[in-house]
C-alpha cells in the first residue's frame, strides 16, 4: 500500500467524521432519485450494510486480532461495506458525479485512515503482520475462515445499528426528495 504523508494522514483520520457530513450535503443537493433508481439501489445498499454488520459482530476492538467472519477475506470489511453503502446511494440518488464524489473521498480519506490504522494494530498484535500478508486490505479474496463466530452482543457494543439507522435516513431523505418534486 502507498504511504501517505503522516500529517495528512493524521489530519484526515480526525476530519473524516465532519467531512462525512459535507458528503451528506452534497447527496442532499445532488440526488435526483426516482423510485426506479431507489428500489434498482436497495440491494447494493443492503449488501454493504450486511458485510458492515457481520464484521461489527466479529470485531473486538484493541482487545483481539479480528480475523474472522469477514475479516479472514479482508482486512477493512467496515470500509468496504461502507463503500457499497456509498456506492448503492449514488445509483439511488441517480446522480454519476455522487458517485466519482464518493470514490474521491474514499481513496482520499479511507486509505489513509487504514494506512493509520494498521500502524495501530501492528504495535498492538505481533500477529498482524503474518494476517496482513493472508488477506488483502480492501477487495476480498476467499480465505480460511477463523474460529470465532459472529456474537451479537459484540455488533451492539460497536454500536453497529447506527449504520442501519443512517441508511432509513438516506433513504428517507430521497423518498422526500421524490415526494416533494
Amino acid at each position: 500500500m502507498a504511504r501517505f504523508p503522516k500529517q495528512y494522514a493524521e489530519r484526515v483520520q480526525r476530519l473524516r467524521v465532519p467531512v462525512g457530513f459535507i458528503l451528506l450535503a452534497c447527496f442532499a443537493w445532488l440526488a435526483h432519485p426516482s423510485r426506479d433508481s431507489i428500489l434498482f439501489s436497495l440491494p447494493v445498499i443492503f449488501a454493504g450494510l450486511a458485510i458492515r454488520a457481520w464484521a461489527a459482530g466479529h470485531l473486538e476492538k484493541n482487545l483481539t486480532l479480528a480475523d474472522s467472519g469477514p475479516y479472514a477475506y479482508t482486512r477493512n470489511p467496515l470500509y468496504l461495506g461502507s463503500f457499497i453503502v456509498a456506492l448503492g446511494f449514488a445509483v439511488a440518488g441517480s446522480s454519476w458525479i455522487l458517485g466519482a464524489i464518493f470514490v474521491v473521498a474514499f481513496l482520499g480519506i479511507y486509505l489513509p485512515v487504514m494506512e493509520r490504522e494498521e500502524d495501530h494494530l501492528l504495535k498492538i498484535f505481533p500477529a498482524y503482520r503474518d494476517y496482513a500478508t493472508r488477506v488483502p486490505l480492501l477487495w476480498p479474496k476467499p480465505g480460511a475462515q477463523g474460529s470465532r463466530v459472529f456474537r451479537s452482543a459484540v455488533y451492539i457494543k460497536n454500536e453497529e445499528y447506527k449504520a442501519a439507522l443512517g441508511v432509513l435516513t438516506g433513504l428517507l431523505v430521497l423518498i422526500g426528495k421524490i415526494w416533494i418534486s
